[in-house]
Formats: structure tokens, C-alpha cells, sequence
């Protein structure tokens, strides 16, 4: 795998999971594991299927950035993250995918969700 390549791919993860600051905790939790669990599922991908893998996610973290700026900018107080996907994106999906996205889907909507984690209200120094 080529050096240029390797950082590519790391940089667009560090940048991914520093975006998930944003997120309110119990979403962040959850998707720096996703997130963590695809990196580390198409590490041995061929070159295609890694050339579109990081496509999409570069398509994620341009739209988690631009939707992190609104919700700073908005005044009502309300967040909001994420967007839905069109029926032919959908389409291009294998079963696996889709069966990994219904999953996601019930997890990030149940209510009593897996990961709870609080943040600390002190400083750090």
C-alpha cells in the first residue's frame, strides 16, 4: 500500500473522529465505533473498493463539518446531524450494507441506547 495512500486514510480518520466532538455524547460513542470498526473492516480492500470507501467518507466529514458550523450558528439551541440518503444511493448498496445501516438505524434511535457516557462539566488543564 502506497506511504501516500496510508496517510491519506489516517489523516481522514483523525479528522472523522475529531469531528464527532461535536456530537452529542451518546451519538459520538456510537459513531467513533462505527467509525473505528469500518477503518479497521477495509484495511485489506483492494484498490477500487478503497478508493470509493474513502470517497464516502470524505462525503460524511465534509457534511458532519458543514452541519457542525449551522448548528454553532444556530440560535434556537437545537442540533441536528445527519441527512437522508437518496433511494439510488440506497440502490448501489450490497445486503450486508443495508442490513449494517438498519442496525445503525435502531441503535442511534432507540432509546435506552448501548453507550451512555457523560461529560465532565470540569475544565481540563
Amino acid at each position: 500500500m502506497p506511504a501516500g495512500h496510508v496517510s491519506r486514510v489516517r489523516a481522514l480518520y483523525r479528522h472523522i473522529l475529531l469531528l464527532h466532538r461535536a456530537l452529542p455524547p451518546d451519538l459520538k460513542a456510537l459513531g467513533d465505533q462505527y467509525v473505528k470498526d469500518e477503518f479497521r473492516r477495509h484495511k485489506a480492500v483492494g484498490s477500487d473498493e478503497a478508493q470509493r470507501f474513502l470517497q464516502e467518507w470524505e462525503v460524511y466529514a465534509a457534511v458532519l463539518w458543514q452541519q457542525t458550523n449551522e448548528n454553532r450558528q444556530n440560535s434556537t439551541g437545537k442540533v441536528c446531524f445527519g441527512a437522508a440518503l437518496p433511494e439510488e444511493k440506497l440502490n448501489d448498496f450490497r445486503d450486508e450494507q443495508i442490513g449494517q445501516l438498519q442496525e445503525l438505524m435502531q441503535e442511534a434511535t432507540k432509546p435506552n441506547r448501548q453507550f451512555s457516557m457523560t461529560e465532565s462539566r470540569k475544565p481540563k488543564c
